[in-house]
C-alpha cells in the first residue's frame, strides 16, 4: 500500500506505508478521493505554518472519501462496497475539553495530517485507511468527489454556528478560497440577509458570486472597496476573517456596527488587532477552530441537495501526478478545490 508523505517543503513522495486489518468497531476504506486543504499546501509550500513544523516524514490528508472494504467486529450499519465520507476527528473523548462538551478542542486529538503533535498524526492520503467506525458517516447519492468536501463544509458550518442567530445578518467575509466560499453557503443558508465577498484574486470572487454573495469586491483593484460599509461606525453584523491576513482583518473591522461579530478562522500566524476599534465599538472576538459534530450534518446537507458544493470542485488529478495537484492547488488564479483520485492509481 501507498501513501503520500511531506518530508520538506517541496518534498513530496509516494512511499509504502503498513496496511492492518481493521479492529473490533473499525471499518477498513478504500480511499476514492482526497482534497488538498490549506494545511497541506502550508506543509508543502512551507513545510508547515506558525511554530507547526514537519519534524518528520507524515502522511498529508484529512478531506477524504471512500469505499468500505472491511468491516470489524461489532461495527453495524455498512455494507462492503458504502461509500463514506471520513471525518478527521477523533477526539478521546475522556480529557477535561471533551467531557465539558467540547471535542474540536480534544487534548488528546488525533487529526490526520498534523504535525501539531510530536510524533506526528499520519493523514489519511493513502490507498487504503483504517478508521473508527464512528468516524464514518454513509453518504450515499453523492459522488465520491462531493463526499470528501464533508470537511470544509463542516469546518464553514462551525464557523457559522459560532456566530450564532444569523437571520437576517449582514455578513462580510474576507477571503475567497474553498473555505470563504463554502462560508458563503453555509451562510445562505442559515438566513443571512446580504453577503459582502472580498479577496485580492479574481477566481475566488467570481465563485463567491456563483455561490450567492450579493456583493463581491476586489479589494487589490480598489483598496478602498469597503468605504461605504464604514461610514459612521459601520453596518454590517458579522465579519468571517476567512484569509488570515492582517489587512483584511483590519478593513473588516471597521465595517462592522457597534457590537458586531468577527469570527476568525483563516490561520496564517498571529496578527496584530485594532484594539481601539474592537473596545470602542464593543466587538466580540471570536474563534472558529475545526468541527465535530458537525461534520455528520455537513453529509446530510450534501444528500438531501441543501448545499451544493460540486462546483467548487475544480481540478482532479491522479495520485501518481501530485506534483501538478499541488501545483495547480498552490494557484489561485486557476483552481479553487483540487482534489486527489486514488481509484486512477
Amino acid at each position: 500500500m501507498t501513501a503520500l508523505y511531506a518530508h520538506a517543503a517541496k518534498d513530496l513522495r509516494v512511499e509504502a506505508c503498513d496496511a492492518a486489518d481493521p479492529e473490533p468497531g473499525q471499518v477498513t476504506v478504500r480511499v476514492s478521493r482526497g482534497g488538498i486543504c490549506g494545511s497541506d499546501l502550508h506543509y508543502f509550500n512551507h513545510g508547515g505554518f506558525g511554530t507547526v513544523r514537519l519534524r518528520e516524514p507524515m502522511i498529508l490528508g484529512h478531506e477524504v472519501a471512500g469505499t468500505v472494504e472491511a468491516v470489524g467486529e461489532g461495527v453495524e450499519g455498512f455494507d462492503l462496497g458504502d461509500l463514506v465520507a471520513v471525518s478527521p476527528s477523533r477526539p478521546c473523548g475522556s480529557c477535561g475539553e471533551c467531557l465539558r462538551g467540547l471535542p474540536n478542542h480534544c487534548l488528546n486529538m488525533r487529526f490526520y495530517g498534523s504535525a501539531m503533535p510530536f510524533p506526528h498524526v499520519q493523514g489519511a492520503f493513502r490507498e487504503v485507511l483504517v478508521a473508527e467506525a464512528a468516524q464514518c458517516v454513509p453518504a450515499h447519492g453523492l459522488t465520491p468527489a462531493e463526499a470528501a468536501m464533508a470537511e470544509p463544509l463542516s469546518v464553514a458550518l462551525h464557523a457559522v454556528r459560532r456566530a450564532g442567530e444569523m437571520l437576517g445578518r449582514r455578513v462580510l467575509v474576507t477571503g475567497c478560497g474553498p473555505i470563504g466560499v463554502l462560508v458563503i453557503l453555509a451562510a445562505r443558508r442559515a438566513g443571512a440577509a446580504e453577503i459582502i465577498a472580498t479577496d485580492i484574486a479574481e477566481n475566488g470572487l467570481a465563485f463567491a458570486r456563483a455561490a450567492g454573495a450579493d456583493v463581491a469586491l476586489d479589494t487589490s483593484q480598489d483598496p478602498e472597496a469597503l468605504a461605504p460599509y464604514v461610514a459612521g461606525k459601520g453596518c454590517l453584523d458579522v465579519l468571517f476573517e476567512c484569509s488570515g491576513a492582517e489587512e483584511a482583518l483590519a478593513g473588516g473591522i471597521a465595517a462592522l456596527r457597534p457590537r458586531g461579530q468577527v469570527v476568525q478562522l483563516g490561520l496564517s500566524g498571529d496578527m496584530r488587532l485594532p484594539m481601539m476599534q474592537i473596545t470602542a465599538k464593543e466587538l466580540s472576538l471570536i474563534g472558529s477552530f475545526r468541527f465535530h459534530e458537525e461534520f455528520a450534518v455537513a453529509v446530510d446537507l450534501m444528500r438531501k441537495g441543501l448545499t451544493d458544493v460540486a462546483p467548487l470542485i475544480t481540478h482532479s488529478f491522479p495520485l501518481a501526478e501530485f506534483e501538478a495537484a499541488f501545483a495547480t492547488a498552490s494557484d489561485r488564479a486557476q483552481a479553487m478545490k483540487v482534489q486527489l483520485d486514488f481509484t486512477a492509481c
